[in-house]
C-alpha cells in the first residue's frame, strides 16, 4: 500500500459554534470534509494544510497547532492514509470555490453536526507539533 499524508484545517467561526467544511464531489456521491488534502513532495504538513485551505475555500489561513492525528486503510485506492488536523485562524480572503469540478460548496456548519464527518474526537484540544529539519 502507498502511504499518503493528508493535512486538514479546523477553522472555527468567531463564536466557536460553527466550523468550515467543504462538500466534495465523489464517485459514490458527495461528502463533507474539513478543508485539506494530500501533502505534496517538499512541503511540510503545515504548508500543505494552509495551501489546501486556500485552494478549496479561498481563505488565507495560519495554522495554530496540531489538533489530532488519525489514519486509515483505503483498499480500493491502495492507500494507507495518515490524517493530520491543524487548528487554523483566518488571515484574509473571501470564501469561494476554486475547483468546481471537485468541490460543490463551502459551508459554515454547526460543530455538533460536523462531528459526524470529522475523524477526530475533539476539535478544541491540541497536541505538540514541530518541524525538525531545514526548510
Amino acid at each position: 500500500m502507498k502511504r499518503v499524508d493528508v493535512a486538514y484545517v479546523i477553522l472555527l467561526s468567531e463564536n466557536k459554534e460553527k466550523i468550515l467544511m467543504v462538500k466534495n464531489k465523489g464517485t459514490k456521491g458527495s461528502y463533507y470534509t474539513l478543508p485539506g488534502g494530500a501533502v505534496e513532495p517538499g512541503e511540510t504538513l503545515e504548508e500543505a494544510a494552509s495551501r489546501e485551505a486556500r485552494e478549496e475555500t479561498g481563505l488565507i489561513v495560519e495554522t495554530k497547532g496540531l489538533a489530532g492525528v488519525s489514519e486509515g486503510f483505503f483498499e480500493e485506492r491502495g492507500h494507507h492514509a495518515v490524517f493530520f488536523y491543524f487548528h487554523a485562524e483566518k488571515k484574509s480572503g473571501e470564501i469561494g470555490i476554486s475547483f468546481p469540478d471537485e468541490i460543490e460548496e463551502v459551508v459554515w456548519m454547526d460543530c455538533a453536526q460536523a462531528k459526524e464527518y470529522i475523524g477526530i474526537p475533539s476539535i478544541d484540544g491540541s497536541i505538540p507539533y514541530s518541524f525538525q529539519g531545514v526548510k
